[in-house]
């Protein structure tokens, strides 16, 4: 598991200096063992903003993560845009989890850079609407870094390309986060060397007639995973401890 610390220079509310933005790449995962990891660092965040007197405060953190195949529901996702049965997930090797967070249905698997940021938004002077949209703007910037061309699409969240084509229209990058007391939890997940057919068994984030696609797709070849975690953190890390007034 690879580890970094990133000091944060801004002050809360004219009270004392943050605490560390911590790096973490967990490797391939497990989604629940990645679900309770996750869990345990946004309790303490949690916990320490019921009752702050005479405790340290926390670190944040950002999680980096592949999981192995797996399909997760938002809280308030459509169970029905799971495309298949209990029986045809044993047989493609998937599971299937219910979540807590935003957002409808998606696919977590090989070659995807899944990212897991627990923070505590109004230590970054951040709301969550501002939140989401650093998280696009970092994958956004990181793609234009490899001549793809990715944008907003209004009304969705998430990471698209060709966002305005009624036809062409497709997702590289996925967004589902929980909010609690202005800490995050659960993510992004950008589609480097993906398989997309396992996105054939959903409708992914609920759209029927919305594509998906991968760095790999676009540019023609495999990309190299570690290279763009690397990138990808170093842009996350240098937004969350700009953001804010």
């Amino acid at each position: 598991m690879q580890k970094s610390m990133h000091p944060s220079q801004k002050d809360t509310m004219g009270a004392k200096k943050e605490g560390l933005i911590v790096f973490e790449d967990l490797g391939l995962m497990d989604y629940q063992e990645a679900w309770d990891y996750q869990e345990e660092r946004f309790n303490r965040l949690v916990d320490y903003k019921r009752q702050p007197e005479g405790k340290p405060i926390p670190n944040q953190y950002l999680l980096f993560c592949e999981h192995p195949h797996v399909y997760t529901l938002g809280k308030s996702g459509d169970e029905h845009n799971l495309l298949i049965r209990q029986e045809f997930l044993e047989k493609i090797g998937a599971s299937y989890y219910k979540t807590n967070r935003g957002g409808d249905i998606t696919y977590h698997g090989p070659g995807q850079v899944v990212g897991y940021p627990i923070l505590d938004l109004e230590r970054l002077g951040l709301g969550l609407k501002q939140y989401v949209k650093l998280l696009e703007d970092s994958i956004i910037e990181l793609l234009a870094n490899y001549g793809i061309n990715a944008t907003q699409m209004e009304g969705a969240t998430g990471v698209w390309l060709d966002a305005t084509h009624p036809v062409k229209a497709r997702k590289i990058c996925a967004i589902g986060v929980r909010s609690g007391r202005h800490v995050t939890m659960h993510g992004f997940a950008l589609n480097v060397n993906t398989n997309l057919d396992f996105f054939s068994y959903i409708h992914p984030c609920g759209f029927e007639t919305k594509g998906v696609t991968s760095m790999t797709r676009e540019l023609g070849q495999a990309q190299d995973f570690t290279t763009i975690k690397e990138q990808l953190r170093d842009i996350l890390m240098r937004e969350f401890l700009s953001a804010g007034p």
